[in-house]
């Protein structure tokens, strides 16, 4: 895939997050053997599983306020984005979240994927 065209489709990912649609996109981006990891914890590998992992997520965000990259990257398969993500947990509580993603493509699908982020509370 060329970096023109995986650059396309990582702007096309990004519209769904933005809307929220994180889930939705999962079935549009990811391959069904998808590899995903937050910073050094275990993997989870599949996309069924990957999923599920984030309709839990998203059972937890009553309204979700918005998304925004800062910074991204294309090169050989491989793609990278900081972002921050916005949204009002089902407790009420506003949520700010602060990561850096990276992709790996295969065929148009990202087939493994890894999050970096601060988990310390400040």
């Amino acid at each position: 895939m060329s970096t023109t065209n995986l650059q396309q489709r990582l702007n096309e990912l990004f519209g769904y997050i933005r809307q929220g649609k994180i889930v939705e996109a999962m079935s549009e981006f990811y391959d069904r053997d998808t590899v995903m990891q937050d910073n050094a914890n275990p993997s989870m590998n599949g996309l069924a599983a990957n999923i599920e992992r984030e309709k839990q997520f998203m059972s937890g965000v009553k309204e979700w306020k918005g998304f925004n990259v800062t910074a991204s990257g294309v090169g050989d398969n491989v793609t990278f984005y900081e972002s921050t993500m916005d949204f009002i947990a089902t407790n009420g509580q506003p949520v700010h979240l602060e990561q850096v993603s990276v992709e790996k493509w295969s065929n148009g699908k990202i087939v493994h994927e890894r999050f970096y982020y601060d988990t310390g509370k400040k």
